[in-house]
């Protein structure tokens, strides 16, 4: 079990770190232009476009909310983090929101299919970034279960 929880601490923040650099998704309108965005990308995009609002919020819900998590998580795998302290408490908070991009990155790719806007698909970026979060989850409950009072 301690392999695993070690496995899932190492290879979470590094599938997050390439799902957030790499394409997220291919988009190809009237088979002329193409346009592959990674979430950062897209971030920077909203930031210098018309919407920095929306930009920090993305920001926030999809780059640093997971980032806290991922360390939070850590912090309770080796023990850093045990009762109440400020970790514990974010976390339930924040692992409601880890699949949330996932999800709204799927709805927009269903919405430039279903709408003939534009031929979509999914790009290694958003598999990567899925992935963390699902590592993440299992290294969540790995470390709580690994995070017993007779733990060494």
């Amino acid at each position: 079990m301690r392999l695993l929880l070690a496995l899932t601490l190492v290879l979470a923040p590094l599938c997050f770190g390439l799902g957030i650099v790499l394409p997220l998704m291919r988009f190809e309108t009237l088979y002329f232009f193409n346009q592959s965005p990674s979430l950062l990308g897209v971030i920077a995009m909203l930031w210098t476009g018309d919407d920095p609002v929306l930009a920090v919020v993305v920001g926030l819900v999809s780059v640093v909310f997971p980032v806290v998590k991922l360390v939070a998580i850590s912090a309770e795998a080796v023990g850093l983090a045990r009762g109440s302290g400020l970790a514990m408490r974010l976390l339930p908070h924040l692992s409601r929101w880890s699949l949330m991009d996932v999800v709204l990155v799927a709805l927009v790719i269903v919405a430039a299919k279903t709408g003939g806007l534009a031929e979509a698909f999914s790009q290694p970026g958003l598999w990567l970034y899925g992935g963390s979060a699902l590592l993440a989850a299992i290294a969540h409950g790995l470390a709580g279960r690994a995070g017993g009072p007779d733990r060494a």
